[in-house]
């Protein structure tokens, strides 16, 4: 092994020794950022630091939420016409404030039937694309039901 730099007929050789120093270096060097991101990472809270009036006013409204299916929404796309996509969802809400899940549901099937009407092949793409149709959902599932729906829930999507 030559160095261009050296000149002709002198080699280059590497100890152990400072093979060593090098990954010493480095390891150091991982060690320091793994620990620099650890000290900016918000500190977990513990259910020992919260007022235990928090702790009960938070149970219930856990346990209070239910879930129901919609049925499977099978349509085209807007773009391209040939693509058609699958979808199976569910909302969760407060049975307190929702008397009739279903009327609401079917109504939120409808709704999301005539959204991915709209939708590109282009907008599902990828992370961002499915993180956008689940943010939209959300907001038509709320706004449907008048804020009563805490979420859409996507199980499956299939597009083909």
């Amino acid at each position: 092994m030559s160095d261009p730099a050296l000149p002709p007929g002198v080699a280059v050789t590497k100890s152990r020794r400072g093979s060593l120093i090098e990954w010493a270096i480095v390891v150091c060097l991982a060690a320091s950022a793994g620990a620099a991101f650890e000290a900016l990472r918000p500190a977990a809270s513990t259910a020992a630091d919260k007022p235990m009036q928090e702790t009960t006013a938070s149970a219930p409204s856990a346990q209070a939420s239910t879930i129901v299916d919609l049925p499977p929404i099978v349509t085209n796309l807007g773009a391209p016409q040939d693509t058609w996509v699958r979808l199976e969802g569910s909302i969760i809400f407060d049975p307190k404030t929702l008397p009739h899940p279903e009327a609401v549901a079917s109504q939120i099937g409808d709704d999301v039937l005539a959204y991915l009407r709209t939708v590109s092949l282009h907008q599902l793409e990828g992370p961002i694309g499915l993180e956008n149709i689940r943010q939209d959902l959300n907001e038509r599932a709320a706004t449907r039901s008048g804020g009563k729906v805490h979420a859409f829930v996507i199980r499956t999507l299939v597009v083909q």
